[in-house]
């Protein structure tokens, strides 16, 4: 490994930090609306079809891991000796988060007839592992055709392959092919407790969910070249996102734009919007140098993990109603809602900004 790859690897991508916490922001927010009865509309999942800013948290994540995984591997990719502690190393990291998706589950409660097996933790894990063998295995011009087999494959799977007892393709709620192939392999009593007859990180999603983390790959290969300038990097992502968006939008008329079954145009929607942010974070932070407004959220990005994992160990509520109680008062409706959120957010922050001042971060 030269000195130039030496430098390059130990280089951090902020723009990716902030943008990691401002999801996870996005993330708190969408979880603690604090009052479930006046949700605001944005911070809903759609019903079915069509998309919502919640919709993308997400495909944001999954498109980060891609990011990721370029910075994290780097040049070790190029010295083929060193694929097979590669991959262990992440078949190890994939297994720790399931690890902890499961621990999660039994810690308080031990019931194993109504486990779901599958989630958003275990969807990072799969397709983390899957992309970093495609990373390590392949180049950036099969990562396209991949990418392009996954979406088509994935539409002609769902739109064309007639379902089971139907006789036809369908894509209502419950009835398509990937919900049967949910009940056939992880039955009723191992999905998503929100309806048992469909699961939103089932099986067959899981096929898209990668595309949108090659996604993140390619992009990250693209930020990390050395033969084009910062300027003409974002010029050529600002491009990819109005081809992807576009894209989208056109596919959206035989194929919907939906989260819950990660359709192909939803795909390519919520990659055109990561671009999009991911772009011009980069160009504001890392090219530009403008660091100390992006602090705030770059602190959660640096923790993500950390702060996921707390809310299901730490009783945050206790602590915000505690605290600022008051000032939800002070405000009233509709905006206590809002604010109880806000106060929800700053405990958490302050936590870690302590544990950041002591360069203390959570890696799996």
């Amino acid at each position: 490994m030269t000195q130039t790859e030496v430098i390059q690897e130990k280089k951090r991508l902020l723009s990716l930090d902030f943008f990691r916490g401002l999801t996870v922001a996005a993330m708190i927010l969408v979880n603690n609306p604090g009052d479930w009865e006046h949700i605001y509309a944005p911070l809903e999942h759609s019903k079915w079809n069509g998309c919502t800013p919640t919709d993308l948290i997400f495909p944001f994540f999954l498109f980060m891991v891609g990011v990721s995984i370029v910075y994290a591997i780097g040049a070790r990719k190029n010295d083929k000796t060193l694929h097979r502690q590669i991959i262990l190393k992440a078949l190890r990291r994939s297994i720790t988060i399931y690890i902890i998706y499961v621990a999660i589950h039994f810690l308080f409660v031990f019931n194993f007839k109504n486990f779901r097996i599958l989630g958003v933790l275990p969807r990072i894990a799969i397709v983390f592992f899957i992309c970093v063998v495609i990373y390590t295995k392949t180049n950036f011009r099969q990562w396209l055709w991949i990418f392009s087999i996954i979406l088509i494959l994935y539409c002609f799977l769902m739109t064309v392959i007639p379902v089971p007892g139907y006789a036809y393709a369908i894509l209502e709620p419950g009835k398509n092919l990937a919900a049967w192939v949910d009940n056939i392999i992880l039955t009723p009593k191992h999905m998503w407790s929100g309806t048992k007859t469909w699961d939103p990180e089932g099986l067959l999603s899981t096929l898209p969910a990668i595309a949108t983390c090659l996604s993140g790959m390619m992009v990250g290969s693209t930020l990390k070249r050395n033969d084009k300038t910062e300027a003409d990097k974002v010029a050529w992502l600002l491009t990819f996102t109005s081809f992807s968006i576009i894209a989208a939008l056109i596919w959206n008329n035989w194929f919907s734009i939906n989260k819950a079954l990660w359709t192909s145009s939803f795909v390519l929607l919520a990659g055109g919007l990561s671009l999009l942010f991911l772009s011009l974070f980069y160009y504001i932070i890392d090219v530009l140098g403008h660091k100390k407004w992006a602090f705030f959220f770059t602190v959660i990005g640096m923790n993500s993990i950390l702060i996921y994992m707390s809310s299901r160990f730490i009783n945050w509520k206790y602590a915000t109603d505690g605290f600022f109680l008051w000032f939800n008062q002070l405000v009233g409706e509709p905006w206590n809602a809002f604010t109880w959120v806000f106060c929800f957010l700053a405990v958490k922050w302050a936590l870690l900004y302590f544990l950041y001042k002591k360069k203390v971060f959570l890696r799996v």
